[in-house]
């Protein structure tokens, strides 16, 4: 019996969400090197997107490679069983060419951008694949990795773009996104704890290990608000903007924000990825805008 329309809709949907496409956001940061510069021309945006895109489909390759190896574990979660592999809306035999038809492109892509950018993103593909394979297991090391992970992405905008770096940038992401990386940690051992378990599910984690992985999520969390200080106050930042001063709003926000987001995974109201959490969350966004403000007014003369 053929399939019906509806049915092949709903298969395909299940396929693409094993794609993780609301995760592309975390590979916006590329764009980060450019806007940091301000260099917004056509020619900088465009190799921006390319690097986007590239990002895009090698990042769900690994998350499809993931997906497969953690499919025990996501069947007895009680919102990773969902996922697609995990609830048996795609057979697990197709998920290899998966990871093969979306890492492909990714590389092509890389290799046309220029041989730098393709060494950087063999490299995020590599530290991601022994990430899901062993090393999110290992404590501290996990985290240190996926605040690498983001830093990377940066690291790849620029090589893009051929917009150098600052250092004040770079320490900016490693502190910030390790404090991300502490909450997601910090979230599911709150979980965790909340269904009776004393180890947080495919992790090296014990409950007990809460108030550290919390003491981690502020202090550096405090730490990137400290480097983004000096960044307001360095020669760059005052030739780039007539108002400099205005930029000292945003350090407020992000010290309110990181300050709220650990607050809220400690009384257990984050169940997504931080990152994805701040997205679809209105204090998050408001917090957004009142930095696109401030960042407006120092730019305005």
């Amino acid at each position: 019996m053929s399939e019906t329309p509806a049915t092949v809709a709903r298969s395909f949907k299940h396929y693409v969400n094993a794609f993780r496409p609301h995760q592309w956001l975390k590979n916006v940061l590329v764009f980060l090197p450019a806007l940091a510069a301000h260099k917004l021309d056509w020619p900088t945006l465009l190799l921006s997107l390319e690097a986007f895109v590239c990002f895009s489909l090698v990042a769900s390759s690994v998350y499809v490679l993931n997906d497969l190896l953690d499919v025990r574990a996501d069947r007895a979660h009680p919102r990773k069983r969902y996922r697609p592999f995990a609830s048996r809306s795609i057979p697990t035999t197709h998920g290899l060419w998966m990871a093969v038809g979306l890492i492909l492109p990714g590389g092509l892509i890389a290799i046309s951008i220029g041989w730098d950018f393709f060494l950087v993103v063999a490299g995020y593909y590599l530290v991601t694949a022994a990430y899901s394979l062993h090393l999110k297991r290992r404590i501290v090391i996990d985290i240190c990795i996926l605040a690498g992970l983001y830093t990377i992405r940066i690291v790849a905008g620029g090589l893009a773009t051929s917009i150098p770096l600052s250092v004040l940038l770079i320490a900016f992401s490693v502190f910030f996104f390790l404090s991300l990386a502490a909450v997601k940690r910090q979230s599911e051992l709150v979980d965790s704890a909340g269904r009776g378990s004393l180890q947080a599910s495919g992790r090296g984690y014990h409950v007990n290990d809460l108030p550290i992985i919390s003491m981690i999520a502020v202090g550096a969390g405090y730490v990137s608000v400290l480097v983004m200080t000096y960044y307001v106050n360095s020669p760059v930042v005052m030739e780039l903007y007539p108002h400099p001063q205005m930029l000292w709003g945003v350090c407020a926000v992000l010290l309110y924000w990181i300050t709220r987001t650990v607050m809220v995974a400690h009384r257990g109201y984050m169940h997504d990825d931080p990152v994805i959490y701040a997205a679809k969350d209105r204090t998050s966004q408001a917090c957004l805008v009142i930095i696109l403000v401030f960042v407006a007014g120092g730019v305005l003369t």
